[in-house]
């Protein structure tokens, strides 16, 4: 089909021929021209967002929630600069969306002119490619290799930056147009000669362990996955990003690895003579002090990107391909073998771990609430099938220990950036994209008023998301290192919401939602319950919690794995050191 548009409709066409229903942004200047033919689009919704980093958010959440590439929208200049958080945020997951911005005509660009920015110059670091498009003629081209390149291999965001003139201009629109991407050729199937032998070391191997990452989850192989861990019966520990992926019930399952893992995770890992990392990029969050981390163990490194292999631990067995593949071959491998390691020793170890160091916490005497209780009653109450969006910081680590995970994709939150203000635009997102699906999103009072404002887009758009402010006052992980590096001097951590400024309930309700509060323990249940019971709009409830509460486990950064803290000034007894 070929037809004479605007380079703005061409644009409108290509992402309808590309499946997009959903895109987040703000119109602008540069991007207006866009913004005339989405108006007429019966198959693209446009969410008018309150801040560009909502719409990124907003994408990234849309994209792990459906497995789908996100997309969000933005004009040139200062537009454009406000979408380079979740671009950079959604780099580090690899989470594919695309990103269109609007940019200055061509012939100004360069030129310093009005909202003018190099968006190009500025994302290439942090994105998968980036495209620049003067020629309205390579608009439909360009967008088909965008959603390529984001969704295929490794998935990533890609970045559309597109001159007001080849928006404006007339161009000839044809599809299926042929995409030129020369030496993009992402290697999906393993070498068999590398699955033989990870097979051979699986099964000479004393004491091995699954290191499972977001990787597994993103190659949709949580089935492979589990059948691998039952077929061998090796322990399997789920990184941040992998929440899930195995079920937290499963028997195998050993917990979170890292510096805010369970004693059996990071245990496990440090005590292994054969590490099998799936999908995981031996991140220093997980490795703790990179020289001291799991110093008995061999390691077979699978993942999609090349270059994550060996970057951090040197692999013995390195496997580029796609972990679906790799696990169903790693699987038919070891059938085939018919060997199986006999890991009663090792089980002994690791159970002795589970029982003697479980995920615990401390209660107040004087009442207040625990974090961590919020969590286990929010868990039971809303229950597996929903999806839970953390922001960073404590919350997101007690969301991570003390929800219970059971179905892969369950937990969203910004694993490698870390990012202040994800919660809520990313839940919004989510939903948008499971609107069947219970979607609660679990803040903290510091990240919560980096992006409220979307609790406006949610209202007016029929979002009815949950949002779980963990209140404690203060910029929490900051201030718990504050407490334990810093002598307890706590330099501008203190948000001073003891005051309630803002009060949380009142800009709910400012904003058309339902704002609701707890203050004590034995109100947790009812306030849960009642926000469950809200379907029609979004709730926003206000969990006040004790200023002292901390994450433990904790291994202080750059330090061994082996100097694991379950409590303050208290450590687990390894076995290795009674040798």
């Amino acid at each position: 089909m070929t037809e004479r548009v605007t380079g703005a409709q061409a644009l409108v066409r290509a992402l309808e021929h590309v499946g997009v229903d959903t895109v987040f942004g703000i119109p602008g200047g540069a991007i207006l021209p866009a913004y005339d033919p989405l108006y007429d689009s019966t198959k693209v919704r446009h969410v008018l967002v309150r801040h560009e980093q909502g719409a990124g958010h907003a994408a990234e959440g849309y994209a792990q929630a459906t497995g789908k590439v996100g997309v969000c929208m933005a004009t040139s200049g200062p537009g454009a600069t406000n979408l380079v958080t979740p671009i950079a945020d959604a780099y580090m997951d690899s989470v594919p969306i695309v990103a269109i911005t609007g940019q200055v005509p061509s012939g100004a660009i360069g030129t310093d002119a009005f909202q003018e920015a190099d968006i190009s110059g500025i994302t290439m670091p942090i994105t998968k490619h980036n495209f620049l498009i003067t020629d309205p003629l390579e608009i439909p081209r360009t967008i088909l290799e965008a959603f390529h390149i984001a969704s295929t291999g490794r998935p990533g965001p890609v970045l559309v930056d597109i001159s007001k003139d080849a928006l404006q201009a007339e161009t000839t629109f044809t599809w299926p147009p042929t995409m030129q991407l020369p030496g993009y050729r992402p290697v999906t199937r393993p070498h068999s000669k590398q699955i033989r032998e990870a097979a051979k070391l699986i099964a000479e191997a004393k004491r091995p362990i699954l290191y499972v990452g977001g990787g597994v989850h993103k190659a949709r192989a949580s089935a492979e996955l589990l059948q691998l861990a039952e077929l061998t019966n090796i322990p399997v520990v789920t990184t941040l990003m992998a929440r899930g992926t195995f079920p937290d019930s499963h028997p195998q399952h050993m917990g979170m690895p890292g510096m805010h893992g369970s004693v059996s995770a990071v245990g496990s890992l440090q005590q292994s003579d054969l590490i099998i990392g799936l999908g995981v990029r031996f991140d220093d969050r997980v490795t703790g002090q990179l020289s001291s981390f799991a110093p008995y163990a061999k390691i077979v490194h699978a993942d999609i990107d090349p270059a994550e292999i060996s970057k951090n631990r040197h692999a013995d067995v390195p496997i580029v391909g796609d972990c679906k593949e790799v696990i169903s071959d790693l699987v038919s491998a070891i059938q085939a073998s018919g060997q199986k390691g006999d890991y009663t020793d090792w089980w002994t170890t690791l159970n002795g771990y589970k029982q003697t160091y479980p995920l615990g916490y401390e209660t107040f005497e004087d009442g207040s609430l625990a974090p961590q209780y919020v969590m286990e009653r929010l868990s039971a109450i809303a229950g597996p099938d929903t999806y839970y969006v953390a922001g960073v910081g404590q919350h997101q680590m007690w969301a991570s220990q003390f929800v219970t995970y059971e179905n892969p994709g369950t937990f969203i939150n910004s694993g490698g950036l870390g990012t202040m203000g994800f919660a809520v635009p990313a839940a919004m997102g989510a939903k948008m994209g499971r609107p069947d699906a219970t979607v609660w999103a679990i803040d903290g009072d510091g990240c919560f008023q980096m992006t409220n404002q979307e609790l406006a887009t949610c209202a007016l758009e029929g979002v009815p998301v949950k949002i779980a402010i963990i209140n404690n006052g203060n910029l929490g992980m900051v201030r718990q290192w504050q407490t334990l590096f810093y002598d307890q001097r706590y330099s501008n951590t203190n948000l001073q919401t003891t005051r309630r400024i803002p009060d949380f309930v009142k800009l709910a309700e400012a904003y058309g939602c339902v704002g609701l509060r707890c203050e004590r323990p034995e109100d947790v249940d009812a306030v849960i319950k009642k926000a469950m019971e809200i379907n029609d709009v979004p709730v926003v409830v206000d969990f006040v919690v004790h200023e002292d509460a901390m994450v433990w486990p904790m291994v202080a950064a750059g330090t061994s794995n082996d100097d694991i803290k379950i409590a303050r000034d208290m450590a687990p007894k390894w076995e290795n050191e009674d040798e």
